[in-house]
């Protein structure tokens, strides 16, 4: 319990919690039900279908590993400058020689050392 009576309010949203989401005998509801017109989800009833979820799609680990989110590098290379023109433009080619289809700017590309 609380230590002392200014600790009070440390406690006070667990208990509200606790009352709105209690039955009540005469309207056979939860006071949370009549306001928001659907049942409180717990933060840890959320997190369980989630986890459920996961193990439904049978997502495997190597999966996992490639769907790295923001954490995936967002270059793609290295290439080669094949052509560059005078506005500051350049043509690259890949490693296997291929050509790109686009100009690029050089203010788009990073210097690569091999």
């Amino acid at each position: 319990m609380v230590q002392g009576s200014r600790q009070w309010h440390e406690k006070l949203p667990f208990a509200l919690l606790g009352y709105r989401t209690t039955v009540r005998t005469s309207t056979g509801v939860t006071p949370y039900l009549l306001v928001y017109g659907t049942e409180a989800v717990i933060p840890a009833e959320v997190e369980v279908p989630s986890l459920q979820v996961i193990i439904e799609a049978e997502i495997d680990d190597d999966e996992w590993v490639e769907a790295k989110g923001k954490f995936s590098p967002n270059w793609q290379g290295p290439f080669v400058v094949k052509k560059v023109l005078p506005n500051g433009v350049l043509y690259l080619t890949d490693i296997e020689g291929k050509m790109a289809e686009m100009a690029i700017n050089v203010d788009a590309v990073k210097r690569y050392y091999v």
